[in-house]
């Protein structure tokens, strides 16, 4: 699962670097890299209570193979239209769209596989394992597409492809426990779908965690703003910009390799908070700053941050979702990150058409530290906390926040 994990992250965020430079050397303007993630993001909203019941009602890594198919159909797509030398952003949108539904597919049926494959207690370290591969993939994705896209756009699509064909070919080799492998014959209803929706909304320890970056991510996404920040702000070209973006896996990547082999196991709640706080900070200093160095550093402190709410959430999760509800806890959990990524970087990208780039992270931050404030004083059972092992969903589900 991690070299599957890292060839596919790998060709995916080399792809979502250069789409973003490439949409924006179109048409210049910030709300279309908006636009992208509105509609990588719709998908999820629309399909959670399809997808989540097809991960839990069949094959799980079938599921997710075919999911992938559609994901290297539309780098294929770019490829082949990267290649005209366009000079209008439609079909990117639309490719971009089948993209967000692949992935729709993929996200529950791919993450409810990573409980079944850690050994007993052993769920915290497997998430930051499987942490540590992502972020790897940001780093080396974005760091390439930078040197491939000053090529030629076709390239780094065509490399992305690539990586997305190895992964595929990688998870047919990856062995799972019985209950992946099985699949359930009873016939599906409404109220079975809406059962991922019913376990978040009783279980308030959950909620507020996905919430919490739910909101500080949308809010403080300032990612998809950096090839306006590159460019205008930073004065620095394609190369440099890579970089910038590859700062992002930088970050988190240290911060992941740290957690594999000392995870948080204290104040766990507490620390949530704090980092997401950090989060914020570090977004406002991104958008202050003139400096490229300092830029690079806002962006790794940011990521680091962010990472450690990726563990603490991430473990958090499975930990208190029964396997049956798995698939379809992890499509609500699905939609409310594509909201913190790509709903945020249409947030971000019309904000900064409307106020300007630096107005628009700058904000974004200030209301990410606001959030925390807020969720401090609103789910007292998250900021209490303390260890994983306290988590049981018997226990924490359907109590008062």
């Amino acid at each position: 699962m991690l070299i599957y994990s890292t060839l596919l992250y790998t060709g995916l965020m080399l792809q979502a670097a250069a789409l973003g430079k490439q949409v924006y050397d179109i048409t210049g303007r910030e709300i279309d890299i908006g636009w992208i993630g509105l509609v990588e993001f719709l998908p999820a909203a629309f399909l959670v209570l399809v997808t989540g019941m097809v991960a839990d009602r069949f094959q799980r890594k079938k599921v997710a193979m075919i999911g992938m198919a559609g994901e290297l159909a539309s780098a294929l797509a770019l490829m082949f239209y990267a290649r005209t030398h366009p000079t209008a952003v439609a079909p990117i949108f639309f490719i971009a769209f089948l993209y967000g539904v692949s992935r729709a597919f993929i996200a529950p049926a791919a993450r409810s596989i990573w409980p079944m494959v850690a050994p007993l207690g052993g769920m915290p370290a497997v998430v930051a394992l499987s942490s540590a591969t992502w972020t790897g993939a940001a780093i080396l994705g974005p760091a390439s597409s930078g040197l491939l896209y000053s090529v030629d756009p076709w390239v780094a699509y065509a490399v992305a492809s690539c990586l997305i064909t190895l992964s595929m070919v990688v998870l047919t080799r990856v062995k799972t426990g019985q209950a992946a492998t099985e699949e359930n014959r009873e016939r599906p209803t409404l109220k079975h779908a809406l059962e991922g929706l019913q376990f978040v909304r009783r279980t308030p320890i959950l909620l507020a965690a996905i919430s919490l970056d739910l909101f500080a991510v949308l809010f403080g996404g300032a990612i998809a703003l950096l090839p306006v920040i590159a460019e205008e702000r930073l004065n620095v070209g394609d190369v440099a910009y890579g970089w910038l973006r590859a700062a992002a896996g930088i970050g988190a990547a240290s911060v992941a390799i740290f957690l594999a082999f000392r995870p948080a196991r204290r104040r766990i709640g507490r620390l949530l908070f704090f980092v997401v706080g950090t989060f914020g900070i570090a977004t406002i200093v991104l958008g202050l700053t003139h400096s490229y160095l300092v830029a690079f550093i806002a962006v790794i402190v940011a990521s680091g941050a962010d990472m450690v709410s990726v563990f603490i959430r991430g473990s958090i999760v499975p930990l208190v979702t029964p396997d049956d509800k798995r698939g379809r806890v992890m499509a609500v959990e699905n939609v409310f990150i594509g909201a913190s990524n790509e709903l945020g970087a249409f947030e971000s990208g019309v904000a900064s058409q409307a106020f300007g780039a630096p107005a628009a992270v700058v904000g974004g931050g200030v209301a990410t530290v606001g959030i925390v404030g807020l969720f401090w004083f609103m789910f007292p059972s998250l900021r209490k906390i303390d260890r994983f092992s306290d988590l049981q969903s018997d226990d924490i589900s359907e109590q008062p926040a």
